[in-house]
């Protein structure tokens, strides 16, 4: 734990978010005004219920997007996430956000609970026995034929039925499935050609899938959505309430900085711009899904290379009503407008931030006082450093307040 503290206020000073569940929890405050109206709005009944949600945030570096996201992951519940970034994976290929997904939600994990479903169809209990299900049915003296049939019937009715799942998937989760069912028997060579086939690993040649009943068809970025729909069908029959994909680092887009190991040309970038308007006008195909996307306010505030340039995607996600009131029903929110921070949210984080330093054994740190919390709110809107950044700079003595 020791380690993970340190870890974090390594993260902190360079202007990071702490990337731990437990420490982000203890120092956030005031964003419950967002994540606790999506929950209610979104995740407890609408998403469960077949609902679907695209989110974007903005906000000056140190606005908390990445500390956002962060927070809501974790306060989740009956969810698989998935937490990408377009400094670590392009986003103007769909496909390879769905590889991504896929990889974070442990497909494998989700199949173990279809097989489990599936044995309590049949009338027996996951908990009766350790080990592979067929085995046990053989212990018991029913391993024939007829139980056989009745397996294949489930996993048919479980995937190959759902007209919601790509029939590609489905075949592929059912083998998978009846793989940890021990029926119908599935060699590793063929469990590890499968999984690659779904995380679009090249080296699965064509008529491999064929030879496995699969239509020799890849996952591109023009099958992708189909897939990523086919996965969230999976979610949902593993027990799932559904997906949330969380995008960070969208301004990557425009970034110049030679150092980053991704950089977008100007045709991925308007690439990445279409995928998005197309993700927005076919977010009905897709059920129990939340998107959240977040960016720095420069990916909107550059008309040249920013989202403004490609109107058929500005047009869909600006706030057509402007207010001096947060409207947090919008498409997209502007965190360095958040109606909660004041004297004392900013004096709590500042506490907060210096609990957290004191005890690692650092150099005390001294919360910031009423007058320099005072002092930070009468310019947080001339900086270019937003509030909640400035709040922890100054806690950590790496920011003059006056």
């Amino acid at each position: 734990m020791e380690h993970d503290t340190q870890t974090a206020i390594s993260r902190l000073k360079n202007g990071v978010a702490p990337g731990n569940a437990d420490i982000v929890g203890d120092i956030t405050v005031g964003l419950d005004f967002l994540t606790e109206f999506w929950e209610k709005n979104y995740l407890y009944e609408y998403i469960p219920q077949g609902g679907n949600r695209i989110q974007f945030l903005m906000g000056r570096p140190g606005s908390g997007k990445t500390h956002m996201i962060e927070y809501f992951l974790s306060r989740v519940d009956n969810y698989k996430t998935a937490s990408l970034s377009a400094r670590k994976t392009w986003i103007h290929d769909f496909k390879e956000i769905f590889f991504e997904v896929l990889r974070q939600c442990d497909l494998g994990e989700c199949l173990r609970r279809c097989a489990q479903t599936i044995i309590r169809e049949l009338g027996f209990s996951p908990d009766e026995f350790d080990g592979c299900f067929i085995d046990y049915l053989a212990s018991k003296g029913l391993n024939d034929p007829v139980t056989k049939r009745e397996i294949r019937l489930q996993l048919n009715k479980m995937f190959m039925q759902n007209p919601l799942m790509d029939s590609n998937f489905a075949y592929a989760c059912a083998l998978l499935t009846g793989g940890h069912l021990g029926h119908p028997l599935l060699e590793e060579p063929a469990r590890e050609a499968l999984l690659g086939w779904m995380l679009g690993q090249k080296e699965v040649k064509l008529p491999t899938l064929r030879n496995l009943g699969l239509s020799p068809v890849r996952i591109t970025k023009n099958n992708a959505r189909h897939m990523l729909r086919s996965l969230i069908e999976v979610i949902k029959i593993a027990g799932y309430n559904g997906l949330i994909i969380a995008i960070d680092d969208l301004d990557m887009l425009i970034s110049r900085d030679s150092l980053e190991e991704i950089r977008y040309t100007r045709l991925k970038r308007e690439d990445a711009y279409e995928s998005i308007r197309e993700l927005i006008d076919e977010i009905d195909t897709l059920r129990n899904v939340f998107f959240l996307f977040a960016f720095n306010r420069r990916l909107i505030d550059d008309d040249i290379n920013g989202i403004k340039s490609y109107q058929a995607l500005w047009f869909r996600i600006q706030n057509e009503i402007h207010s001096d009131r947060l409207n947090r029903f919008s498409n997209l929110i502007d965190l360095d407008r958040l109606p909660v921070y004041d004297i004392q949210s900013v004096m709590d984080i500042s506490a907060r931030v210096a609990q957290l330093l004191n005890n690692t054994g650092e150099r005390p740190a001294q919360p910031i006082g009423e007058g320099a919390a005072r002092e930070l709110l009468s310019k947080s809107g001339f900086s270019e450093l937003a509030l909640p950044r400035r709040i922890v700079l100054a806690t950590m003595g790496q920011w003059e307040v006056s």
